[in-house]
């Protein structure tokens, strides 16, 4: 049976994020992120590539223990996947890296979109798969990256971003290192004003929703966005319910921040015409 969208936190010596990976739009190419964070391969992996204004990039390589000490090694690589592009490159968009003119080469590399980079990137070789989206504050992460200063390392690593004042790299210290990371089954996810998840309505068909919060005070009130709206392939172990006999949505979790979980989410449907929800009750 399905997951609902998976979300994997990273801690790493600039700060945390997370990012929710789109396993219904690019299942091929979030498994493939998956195996690669199940296998260690990003845990003491680096950062290797900044380019101000367009992207971060990371998975190629990763710090390890030799009989002289921390070096860099690269990432040891599965299969090259199939190029599943759907979504536009916009800013926070998480997508994988590729060789030119080799659209189905992505293997371990991806890359953050530090601007909206679709007029380039969803138009060249084949497109570049976008699978996730940076979540909560973590573009302030990637940010602060993209203003360190640059190292030449040689060859794949020759815009390394360091955190030595002085531009230099004197050891893997300093370089921006990724130290964990974990992946969080949730239902849902709430970030910048918008609640997405699955939901069973009781016709047997599952689908994806987002609820866009409308206001605050003095209950917390949300509404449908019927574009949002998308049926799914398969029903996720992890869904919400929605009765339309007492009109209550019921969310079993749903990720609020980094480390924030809050669960048992209650909405009552509280105008059908609109598709507005009111907040009941929550752990």
């Amino acid at each position: 049976m399905a997951q609902a969208n998976s979300v994997a936190c990273f801690s790493s010596n600039m700060g945390q994020f997370c990012i929710e990976l789109f396993d219904t739009q690019t299942p091929v190419t979030t498994a493939n992120f998956l195996q690669y964070i199940d296998s260690g391969a990003y845990t003491n992996g680096i950062f290797h590539r900044s380019v101000p204004g367009f992207v971060i990039q990371g998975g190629g390589f990763k710090i390890v223990d030799g009989t002289s000490g921390k070096s860099l090694a690269a990432v040891n690589t599965f299969s090259p996947i199939v190029n599943e592009f759907k979504i536009s490159n916009t800013r926070g968009t998480v997508a994988m890296a590729k060789l030119g003119s080799a659209p189905n080469s992505a293997t371990s590399q991806w890359f953050v979109n530090l601007a909206d980079n679709s007029a380039n990137l969803d138009h060249q070789n084949g497109g570049f798969t976008v699978f996730g989206r940076v979540l909560f504050d973590g573009m302030t992460v990637f940010d602060a990256i993209a203003k360190l200063k640059i190292a030449n390392l040689g060859g794949s690593l020759n815009a390394t971003p360091t955190i030595n004042a002085s531009g230099a790299v004197h050891s893997t210290d300093d370089l921006v290192q990724i130290n964990h990371v974990e992946t969080v089954d949730v239902t849902g996810v709430f970030s910048d004003g918008i609640l997405s998840f699955p939901v069973d309505i009781g016709t047997g068909q599952p689908y994806t929703v987002n609820l866009k919060l409308i206001s605050s005070k003095p209950d917390f009130v949300f509404q449908l966005d019927p574009a949002s709206v998308a049926a799914l392939p398969v029903s996720p172990g992890n869904i919400a319910t929605f009765s339309s006999g007492n009109g209550q949505l019921h969310i079993p979790s749903v990720m609020i921040g980094p480390t924030a979980i809050v669960k048992n989410i209650l909405m009552r449907l509280t105008d059908a015409g609109s598709y507005t929800f009111t907040l009941v009750s929550y752990e």
